[in-house]
């Protein structure tokens, strides 16, 4: 028995049905077809399913679909304006922030939600704010470098605004 939904996902919203037992990874990945959100343990362990809802970083490998029911989700996808990378998209590519790429995504959501709680973190809060992705190629150093090279960024942005 399906459950109508509402849900806004990067901006767009979908009025469907879903099984109450389908968790919201799998329901952007198979039914909506946005496969930047990545599923590396179903166990919630690695993060590299990080998705924004309603603008906090969340797993969605432990949300079931049916809970975001009139909530906005932002994937990975829905960080670039256009052809205009996100800041932190960006900082990962100048700061060479990833390897295989495959945490990248969770990383980048989960840097998100940070730099919108911190928009100038220390380095032990930019740690601290990543500890739940797992990242088995980098060594981190370059994506803190990405999340702080980012921070410039928008801070520069910010300032710009302003004056």
């Amino acid at each position: 028995m399906k459950v109508p939904v509402t849900i806004t996902v990067n901006g767009t919203p979908y009025e469907t049905a879903i099984e109450p037992r389908v968790l919201l990874c799998h329901w952007l990945r198979d039914d909506l077809g946005l496969t930047g959100t990545h599923i590396g343990c179903d166990t919630s362990q690695c993060g590299a399913c990080t998705v924004l809802l309603d603008g906090q970083a969340v797993k969605s490998c432990t949300v079931l679909a049916v809970q975001a029911d009139g909530s906005a989700v932002t994937t990975i996808e829905g960080l670039a304006t256009g052809d205009q990378l996100h800041p932190l998209q960006e900082g990962f590519w100048e700061r060479h922030g990833l390897q295989c790429g495959f945490c990248t995504p969770g990383m980048i959501m989960c840097a998100v939600d940070l730099l919108r709680q911190h928009p100038q973190p220390t380095e032990e809060q930019i740690r601290h704010g990543l500890e739940g992705v797992l990242c088995r190629c980098t060594g981190y150093q370059n994506i803190i470098a990405a999340v702080q090279h980012a921070a410039e960024r928008l801070q520069q942005a910010s300032l710009q605004k302003v004056g």
